[in-house]
């Protein structure tokens, strides 16, 4: 077992800052919290009232219910019995779970790369796992930044102007609906760019992996040789 020696140089390389990219993509979807607030007018009350869901990670808005000021009646109508539309957890919950997953990889990876520089190249078993769950890597990135994204389509159309047309307190004779905000999702749209960020940069890394195996050594060999392999012996 070789004894950890500090080399950085694997950093400046392909093969290890492309894993640092993995950090930033779970970040950005995990904590996310908004709100959407509709703004409610009838005969009954004098004056306008802001209903609010709020709503977050993981994005079950089949539990975010409306909330009126102070927890008062607005037109007649007990809100709080009224939720946004849909459930997106498991496809959230996949894409930062897996984020994580390949986070913690990561660090493995770059302490290996770092400390353990000659063990892991010398080693085939090594530089052969590393191909094999770097290729499994870039696919998942596919699978699980496809399903947030289309769920994250799903989510901004549950929350925005098309729930006054849901609500059915909104097509009550005598109630006005009006759709005021939501926040902002820039954040979530860039949990989505960083996921098919990182599946591009996990599959040129996967070249770079495969350099180390042992796939690749007898190229380098003969490349070393002039073009003509070693002699063999009967």
């Amino acid at each position: 077992m070789s004894s950890f020696q500090l080399n950085l140089n694997p950093l400046k390389e392909p093969l290890g800052f492309i894993k640092i990219a993995s950090i930033f993509a779970f970040a950005t979807c995990g904590g996310f919290k908004g709100k959407t607030e509709i703004l409610v007018s009838c005969a009954k009350e004098p004056e306008n009232k802001t209903i609010t869901a709020a709503f977050g990670y993981p994005f079950r808005l089949n539990e975010a219910s409306f909330q009126t000021p102070q927890d008062v009646t607005v037109c007649g109508v007990d809100w709080k019995k009224y939720v946004l539309i849909g459930d997106y957890s498991s496809s959230a919950q996949f894409y930062v779970t897996f984020a994580v997953f390949v986070f913690l990889y990561c660090i493995a990876a770059l302490l290996l790369y770092v400390g353990y520089t000659n063990l892991y190249r010398d080693s085939r078993k090594l530089t052969m796992t590393d191909f094999v769950i770097t290729i499994v890597v870039t696919f998942l990135w596919l699978v699980s930044t496809s399903a947030w994204a289309k769920a994250l389509t799903d989510i901004k159309s549950a929350t925005g102007s098309h729930i006054v047309q849901e609500l059915k307190p909104c097509n009550l004779q005598g109630v006005v609906c009006q759709f005021v905000s939501v926040t902002s999702m820039g954040s979530l749209n860039v949990s989505v760019i960083f996921g098919f960020l990182n599946m591009i940069l996990w599959g040129g890394n996967a070249w770079f992996v495969y350099k180390e195996t042992s796939f690749h050594s007898p190229s380098n060999t003969s490349t070393s040789q002039g073009g003509i392999p070693p002699p063999t012996g009967i």
